[in-house]
């Protein structure tokens, strides 16, 4: 290994593992606005959930993988939906907690970034992000998931790489702020489909005939997790 590569590594290691100086206030703030300006506006909205199907199906097969079953593929649609799919018993622990990280994991995926944010850890969240979208980009199974996800990695990637330290600290917060605003919203969408008789399929339902718990239970726990999520990331982000 010649001299340049092997002070390049520790570099590198040092980058990535070393603390750079919290955001200031007004970056915290300022990207809260940012957040809720992307998902309180319908119009917008109907663009940016798109960010958050990523994290949604990313949690279904994340989930799927680690509690032992064959992940097949995931589709990402232009209208936000997703489908993630999965081979193994049909019923059981591992299905169940399949069928439940959909709606909590972008509020979880929120959660975890506000405590390396706060830990100081910002280009560590950077990449960890790119490589989880790397990884799903190999599951994907239409063209427009695979443009999606390719857009949301190299995003990461680019800023990770290129930017300067502000500038990737705005980013992250806008990122974090983002799955911890946006994880709250879809929950809604969900209870006022289900209040007009609509959604019959959807997480809630398979896993009220998973476990014989009332399908509203299980939306009051997605509730309570991107609440709870937005509240404890917030704080966190906002205290510093």
């Amino acid at each position: 290994m010649d001299s340049t590569a092997a002070t390049a590594l520790p570099d590198l290691w040092d980058r990535l593992v070393g603390s750079q100086p919290d955001p200031d206030p007004w970056v915290v703030f300022g990207t809260l606005a940012l957040a809720l300006a992307a998902v309180v506006p319908p119009g917008l909205w109907r663009v940016s959930r798109n960010a958050v199907t990523i994290a949604h199906e990313g949690g279904h097969g994340l989930v799927a993988l680690l509690t032992g079953r064959t992940l097949t593929g995931i589709r990402l649609h232009s209208d936000t939906s997703g489908l993630t799919v999965s081979r193994g018993k049909p019923h059981g622990i591992g299905m169940i907690l399949t069928a439940a990280a959909g709606y909590t994991a972008p509020p979880l995926l929120g959660l975890g970034g506000a405590a390396l944010l706060t830990a100081g850890h910002v280009t560590l969240l950077l990449w960890l992000a790119t490589a989880l979208l790397l990884a799903m980009l190999v599951m994907i199974r239409n063209a427009y998931g695979a443009l999606t996800v390719i857009v949301a990695g190299g995003t990461f990637l680019l800023v990770s790489w290129l930017a300067v330290p502000q500038v990737q600290a705005v980013f992250a917060c806008v990122a974090v702020w983002f799955l911890l605003v946006g994880g709250v919203r879809p929950a809604f969408e969900l209870q006022a489909k289900r209040m007009r008789g609509g959604a019959g399929d959807s997480d809630a339902d398979q896993l009220s005939r998973l476990t014989h718990v009332p399908a509203g239970l299980w939306l009051f726990l997605f509730h309570a997790v991107s609440l709870c999520c937005l509240i404890g990331g917030g704080r966190w982000l906002i205290e510093g």
